[in-house]
């Protein structure tokens, strides 16, 4: 029997343009809001057209010693050049980028998935330290 996780996959986003790249601190104050950006195809650029897309991120955060993540958001990308008149003939194209704000008491890790409609689910994760 199969598990989700199987499916997903992870590489260097410096090589792969699959994979979500999450730019943020890497320490935070305790209870202060700070920014994360989530972007799919930073040093490779995704090609987000009708036939080929990224369709979501999602947003979690593990704070440490907890053992289930907090959801921070999920984000669909739905404009990818389909129009009444055909594949990509809309020139209206989703980026799929997304700036989110939260705050933790706890140090933690922040995990992206993403969905690309061709090559699947893929995963990244980076962790925030809290002084």
């Amino acid at each position: 029997m199969n598990s989700i996780k199987e499916f997903f996959q992870s590489a260097d986003w410096k090589k792969e343009k699959h994979v979500p790249v999450i730019e943020g601190p890497d320490k935070v104050k305790k209870g202060k809001i700070f920014q994360i950006k989530i972007g799919v195809g930073k040093e490779i650029a995704h090609p987000n057209t009708t036939e080929h897309h990224i369709r979501w991120i999602e947003i979690y955060f593990l704070a440490q010693g907890e053992k289930f993540p907090y959801q921070l958001g999920k984000f669909d990308f739905t404009s990818h050049g389909e129009s009444t008149q055909g594949p990509d003939t809309s020139g209206v194209y989703t980026h799929p980028e997304i700036v989110l704000s939260f705050k933790t008491d706890k140090a933690g890790v922040i995990l992206a998935g993403s969905y690309c409609n061709i090559h699947g689910l893929w995963e990244s994760a980076k962790g925030i330290e809290v002084e």
